[in-house]
């Protein structure tokens, strides 16, 4: 039996999870309590410096907590902060997602898990970022908590996402991306085969636009929603 929907708290938890876990990869270490995760140094290019993990948060206090200069970014993870009076704009508003549902363990679609570093290396350059690479690095592949899924079609990597297993007791689900544009069969096949991995538990992440739409066709529902601030120049 599925344990029901998941919340914006257990959302923004795992999510925040995801982000220690990559930015430990380029020894880049953040912190947790209560009310976020944070990282006095600056973090990789797309990783938020700081993600709120309880609503109400101080914005002053997540802003003490990290490198405030330009190009800084916070996770308003339940968009109720006014950063503009520090200096921060709006980068861009999403919207939590949850699928509730168990999946067929076995309806997995071509989907797997990467197994070694050069398969790695294939899977980042269909992601495709603009970034300085290896961006995603290996040792997250000894990660128990973490698998870089991908979709394979006549032997060519198709499609791929990044699944982690959270001590809030959810799945989450980012980086999910299709070379062939279907975002709704992405993300139904990441679900299954991270579902496939860790059981049926509740499957979490966040998206906006095409992508937002996509995740809804594929059973995802709307938790909550989220700002990202950034700090100009």
């Amino acid at each position: 039996m599925m344990r029901g929907v998941a919340s914006v708290a257990e959302a923004a938890l795992n999510n925040a999870e995801w982000c220690d876990a990559f930015c430990r990869t380029h020894r880049v270490v953040g912190c947790f309590d209560e009310a976020a995760w944070s990282s006095a140094e600056r973090t990789p290019p797309l990783y938020s410096d700081a993600v709120a993990l309880a609503p109400g948060c101080s914005g002053e206090s997540l802003i003490s907590r990290v490198d405030a200069g330009p190009g800084c970014s916070i996770k308003d993870s339940f968009a109720d902060l006014d950063l503009s009076t520090y200096g921060f704009d709006i980068l861009f508003t999403a919207e939590w997602l949850c699928e509730a549902q168990a999946r067929a363990r076995d309806a997995s679609q071509g989907w797997s898990a990467i197994a070694d570093g050069i398969e790695l290396q294939r899977w980042e350059t269909a992601w495709g970022e603009s970034v300085a690479r290896p961006f995603f690095r290996s040792e997250l592949l000894g990660d128990d908590r973490v698998r870089i899924l991908a979709r394979y079609k006549g032997g060519l990597l198709r499609a791929g996402a990044v699944a982690n297993r959270s001590r809030g007791g959810v799945i989450g689900l980012t980086n999910v991306f299709d070379l062939e544009r279907d975002f709704e069969a992405a993300w139904n096949g990441a679900a299954t085969a991270a579902q496939a991995v860790w059981g049926g538990i509740p499957v979490v992440g966040y998206a906006r636009g095409e992508a937002l739409a996509a995740a809804h066709n594929a059973g995802f529902e709307t938790i909550g929603s989220l700002t990202v601030w950034i700090k100009g120049s």
